[in-house]
This record gives structure tokens, C-alpha cells and sequence, in this order.
């Protein structure tokens, strides 16, 4: 006689702690088998390595994926065959959701470091979500905090200034962090400093002068990737303040 299989409920918990998808599995009035149910459907896939495409251009909508860990770019190729970097995702952000509309991919997932996903295919989380109302309310509100993130990016372009869009991005970043249960002040960039230029239509050496402005001015500390934000309130005013006020030099104080 077979064994019965335990089923963990508070592994699966523990497991997806910082995962944008752990309302998924666990919204009120979900049960244990329902909650399988839903675990039944991820896929844990091979590590992905650095530079490694995860899905491409053109491909079709199968899944959609959530680093468990590492990070991912996405990236948007011209007629002419430039790369655009239209996106950054961090651990437990849902990746994938561009090609919702046209079922299938507009641009490509590059892993910025060697990653663990999830896989969850698209078809079997529409068909769960669809059985579980609390899930698909769930599921509405991740795709919206997705489109919140790009309209995030598109406010950084329109940006004037360079420092201005750096402070947005840092300040965007340390928001994220906070959300998936990272420190929010002490963090480091997922990006390269040329990667982070392509992202906010800069100049390297422009963002390379943006952040030593910056640490000049005792808004931030930098240490090669690793920032430290030190006047959340600057950083604030300069991500979300008046365009044409000149900030504050921490360093005459």
C-alpha cells in the first residue's frame, strides 16, 4: 500500500514568502486541496543563467514567470536591430505580461544574474483563477501593479533633468525592495551602470556623473552596486519635486 503524501502547507507558505504571487496562494477562504491545487501548477524551472534568454521576441504566451531569485531585464528590439531596455524585474515580480494582448512576446527577459523561477503556465492559472474569485482579484491587482511599474519608467523619460531621473529610479527601487520584504536603504543595483543608461535614456557617463552628484550631495553613498540611501527625504523631492528647483548640496551644509 502507497504511502500517503503529506501535503506541507506551511512549507509552501514559507516558500513563496516574498513572492508577488503569495496572495495567490493564499487568499481568504482558499482550503488546503485548493491551495495544492494551485502548487500543483508551478513549475520550478532550471536555473537560468546570466545573459540567458528566458523567453524571446516573438515567442508565444505559454506561462508566466516569477524569479524565485536574481533579476531580469526586458528588452524591446527596433526595426533596426537596437536594444531598448523597457523593463526590470525583481524577485517575486511577474514577468511575462506583455504578451497578454497579442498572445504573443513583444520583447525579451534577460537575466541579470543566475536566477530560479517559477513557471506558471497560462492557461492553468486562468482556469484555477476562474474557480476562485479572492484569486482572480488577486491575480487583476499584480497585473495592475505591473502596469503601474511601466508607468513608472515612461515618467523617468519624460524627465529633463539626469540626476532627476536617477533619484526616480533609486527611489523606485527602494520602493520595490520594501514591497518584497528587502531593506529598503541599503541596497544593490540589479543593473550595470551601462545596463541603467540604456534604461533611462542617458548617457553613461551621464549616470555615472548623476550618481556621484548625488553622493556629493549626501543623498546617497556608493560603493561600486551597493547604495545606500542616506536622505530619503532629498531623494524624494528630487524624484517627485518641482522640475525646475535646484537641490540642496549636502556637502556646503
Amino acid at each position: 500500500m502507497t504511502e500517503a503524501q503529506t501535503f506541507d502547507l506551511a512549507s509552501i507558505r514559507s516558500s513563496c514568502v516574498h513572492c508577488s504571487l503569495r496572495q495567490l496562494c493564499l487568499p481568504a477562504g482558499i482550503g488546503a486541496e485548493e491551495l495544492r491545487q494551485l502548487d500543483d501548477i508551478v513549475r520550478r524551472r532550471r536555473p537560468i543563467a546570466q545573459n540567458e534568454r528566458l523567453y524571446r521576441l516573438g515567442d508565444p504566451l505559454t506561462a508566466v514567470y516569477v524569479a524565485r531569485d536574481g533579476a531580469f531585464k526586458t528588452v524591446a528590439i527596433s526595426e533596426s536591430g537596437e536594444e531598448q531596455i523597457v523593463g526590470l524585474h525583481l524577485p517575486g515580480e511577474l514577468m511575462g505580461l506583455d504578451a497578454l494582448g497579442a498572445g504573443v512576446h513583444r520583447c525579451e527577459a534577460v537575466a541579470l544574474a543566475t536566477a530560479n523561477v517559477c513557471e506558471v503556465p497560462f492557461e492553468r492559472l486562468s482556469e484555477v483563477a476562474a474557480q476562485l474569485p479572492s484569486l482572480q482579484q488577486q491575480l487583476l491587482r499584480v497585473i495592475g501593479q505591473s502596469v503601474g511599474r511601466d508607468h513608472d519608467h515612461l515618467g523617468m523619460l519624460v524627465r529633463r533633468q539626469a540626476v532627476e531621473r536617477i533619484a526616480l529610479f533609486l527611489h523606485g527601487l527602494a520602493e520595490r525592495y520594501r514591497n518584497i520584504g528587502q531593506p529598503a536603504l541599503e541596497f544593490r543595483l540589479p543593473m550595470s551602470r551601462d545596463d541603467i543608461a540604456h534604461y533611462l535614456g542617458l548617457a553613461l557617463e551621464t549616470v555615472s556623473r548623476g550618481f556621484s552628484k548625488l553622493q556629493d550631495d549626501g543623498v546617497i553613498a556608493v560603493l561600486g552596486r551597493q547604495i545606500e540611501i542616506r536622505d530619503s527625504a532629498e531623494l524624494d523631492r528630487l524624484a517627485h519635486g518641482v522640475e525646475h528647483e535646484e537641490p540642496r548640496n549636502r556637502s556646503r551644509a
